[in-house]
Formats: C-alpha cells, sequence, structure tokens
C-alpha cells in the first residue's frame, strides 16, 4: 500500500488490500449489503466515505473490525469538533509514547490557549454560528489533557520558529500569556521545547510542518497537515526520511535552555508593549 495518504484514501487503501487478501472482487464483497459496486470502487479509490453499516458489512465479510472502527473514530472527531481527515491522528496522539512535531506557521494545537485557538480557528470561520466555534475550540483544548500532571506520556518535543513567537496572532496581553502558558509546561518538564533562530538561514523543513509520531506496539507515523486536508505516511522509508529531515532540523535549533530563555524574553517584552517590529530592528547582517 502506498504509505503516504490522506485519510479517505488511506481507508480505501485498507479496504483494498483486506478484500484482495480474503480473495474477493467487488461484486463478492457488496453481495448482501443494500449499496452497489460503484459506491464501493469510490470508497476504495478515497472518493467516498464508508456509511456505518456498510462498514459492519464489510467487517462481517472479511473477519474484521477495522471499518467499524474507523467509522467511530470519524463520528467520535466530528462529534468534539475535529475535521474527519484528523480522526486517525486523535487516536494516534493518545496511544503515542513519543511526539515529535515542527510547526512553522502557528503555536501548534496542542499547546494553544483558548484567545489563540480562537482567533486561528474564527479566522476563516466568518459564517460559522458562534457554537459551532465555540466547539472547534472546546476539541482543540481538550486534547492538551494529554499533559495533565498524571499523565507520563506522550512525551512531547516541538521546534518553532523564533519568528512565530513575534507573530501579532493576539494583542501583546494574551501573546504574553499564549507564551507563558507553552513555557509552564516546559518548566514542568512535560514538553520540551526547541527554536529555530530567526537569523539560522536555510534549514530542513522549510516548506511542510510534520508531526512525527512514535508508539511501543505499533511502526511510527508522521503526519502532516495542509490547510483543508491531512495526510498521514506510514511507509517505512518515507518515515524514515521525515525523521532524518526532523533530527537535522533539530541540530539547527537553540538549546533547550537558550529556547525557554528566548520564549520568556518574549513574553516580557509583549507585557511591556512591544510590538512585532522586534525581529524587524534586529541586525540580520
Amino acid at each position: 500500500m502506498d504509505g503516504s495518504a490522506g485519510v479517505p484514501q488511506f481507508y480505501g487503501k485498507e479496504l483494498r488490500y483486506h478484500r484482495e487478501e480474503a480473495g474477493l472482487t467487488l461484486e463478492q464483497l457488496v453481495e448482501g449489503s443494500y449499496y452497489g459496486i460503484a459506491l464501493l470502487s469510490a470508497i476504495e479509490h478515497g472518493g467516498r466515505s464508508m456509511p456505518p453499516d456498510l462498514a459492519a458489512h464489510v467487517d462481517r465479510k472479511l473477519g474484521t473490525d477495522f471499518f467499524v472502527r474507523r467509522c467511530k473514530d470519524v463520528q467520535e472527531a466530528r462529534r468534539r469538533g475535529h475535521a474527519e481527515y484528523f480522526a486517525r491522528v486523535l487516536e494516534a496522539e493518545r496511544q503515542a509514547l513519543t511526539i515529535e512535531q515542527w510547526s512553522p506557521g502557528i503555536i501548534p494545537g496542542l499547546l494553544q490557549t483558548e484567545a489563540y485557538a480562537r482567533a486561528v480557528i474564527g479566522s476563516e470561520r466568518f459564517q460559522e454560528l458562534p457554537e459551532e466555534t465555540d466547539a472547534k475550540v472546546s476539541a482543540r483544548l481538550a486534547r492538551a489533557q494529554l499533559f495533565e500532571d498524571d499523565h507520563k506520556v506522550p512525551e512531547y518535543w516541538v521546534i518553532l520558529p523564533e519568528a512565530l513567537l513575534w507573530a501579532p496572532v493576539l494583542p501583546p496581553e494574551q501573546m504574553a500569556e499564549q507564551l507563558d502558558h507553552i513555557a509552564a509546561l516546559i518548566r514542568r518538564g512535560r514538553i520540551f521545547v526547541q527554536i529555530i533562530p530567526w537569523k539560522s538561514g536555510a534549514h530542513p523543513l522549510m516548506q511542510c510542518g510534520i508531526m512525527v509520531l512514535d508508539f511501543a506496539d505499533a511502526p511510527p507515523l508522521v503526519y502532516m497537515e495542509g490547510q483543508h486536508h491531512g495526510q498521514t505516511v506510514d511507509d517505512p522509508g518515507l518515515v524514515k526520511q521525515y525523521r532524518r529531515s526532523y533530527d537535522l532540523l533539530r541540530a539547527a535549533a537553540e538549546p533547550l535552555g537558550a529556547s525557554l530563555a528566548m520564549i520568556e524574553a518574549a513574553a516580557e517584552e509583549y507585557r511591556n508593549g512591544a510590538q512585532p517590529a522586534r525581529l524587524d530592528r534586529r541586525d540580520l547582517a
């Protein structure tokens, strides 16, 4: 199977893989259900989602429970305010031993304060009902329960560009609160954050953000997210390449102590009314 696919394509390829392993044609697999071959084919090609009753039929025919569980994961993701394509990653976060992330554009969702999450989510949803936005914000904040005091895993490493500390997503006081929140998690020993300096020049993964998840009893998984879609990668060769890029990026980042000092210094400057021109004034020569 292609190890690089969006979630619908991933489940479609899983369906085709299990069907062919069972030695069944599309006609044989769909027989006994209320659906046609065209829908099943569209699902295999990632063009349609699988209805729950068809998932139950497929699991019975193939002797699996994968497809019913997938439908439940998607329903749970929707109920909790997440996009359908994020369902696989939402479950993976809860099972991971280690999560490593590079987030070049925004503070990662796992670290966002309510104000930051509301600003990011609301920036594209001008016509959305307030209760819909509230649900998405609550769902994003709920993911941070991974970092409650009684939780020892996952171990979370994140790399951020220094410029991100000065992106004026919120007013200065609220940006200070966002950075204070990150610093507090660092000082609790719950997360590990490194900063790529503004003056570092070219570095790996400049064109995309990634999340690398490692598990106790499953192969690692890479997740990349676009504006309106997500893509998971589990092909061992590709995962190895992304891992190497992430390790090279980490090597270009400031040490943990220096990175914490940069975050806390930025928070203090925001409290003193600093504006994003802070970076523009630096000697970049």
